[in-house]
């Protein structure tokens, strides 16, 4: 497994691994996912032989972001690096691919002097397997919000 930073020849692959796991992750265009790399602290992808297996992407505080989440962790006032969305393939669940991008995220955030990572995870629908993967790395929430026809888990972990 490789894990690096997302380049423009990723952006199709990244697309339909971000479509496989919608409601998981919202949906995206292909100018949309395009926007939001460019708004992108850290984007990464993880790659095997089969191609792209993972991909994650964060923004850093004071970005020009629209999403409601984003900004309710903004409006906190905290120094945090907010990770958008994470998505990993079916095929390469359960091999420590979401562990080794979060501890990637992780380092940058410390790198870059911040106080936080933050997070949403649905709780309705339910993604159960996110939130206990959160909890278990040190997240706790810090809000909930209705978002459309979504409620999420507002999250955060400390890093000082």
């Amino acid at each position: 497994m490789e894990l690096r930073p997302l380049v423009d020849g990723d952006l199709g692959d990244v697309l339909a691994l971000n479509q496989s796991e919608v409601p998981n992750v919202g949906p995206l265009t292909s100018d949309g996912l395009v926007a939001l790399v460019a708004r992108c602290d850290l984007a990464l992808v993880a790659s095997d032989e089969d191609g792209i297996a993972g991909m994650l992407l964060a923004l850093a505080p004071g970005t020009d972001y629209g999403s409601p989440n984003y900004r309710f962790f903004e409006q906190r006032g905290t120094d945090h690096l907010y990770v958008d969305r994470v998505a990993v393939a079916a095929r390469a669940r359960r091999r420590g691919l979401a562990s080794a991008l979060y501890d990637q995220v992780e380092r940058h955030a410390r790198a870059s002097g911040r106080a936080e990572v933050t997070c949403e995870v649905n709780v309705q629908p339910p993604n159960d397997a996110s939130l206990r993967f959160h909890a278990a790395r040190g997240f706790v929430e810090v809000g909930q919000q209705q978002v459309g026809d979504h409620r999420v888990s507002l999250l955060a972990k400390p890093l000082r």
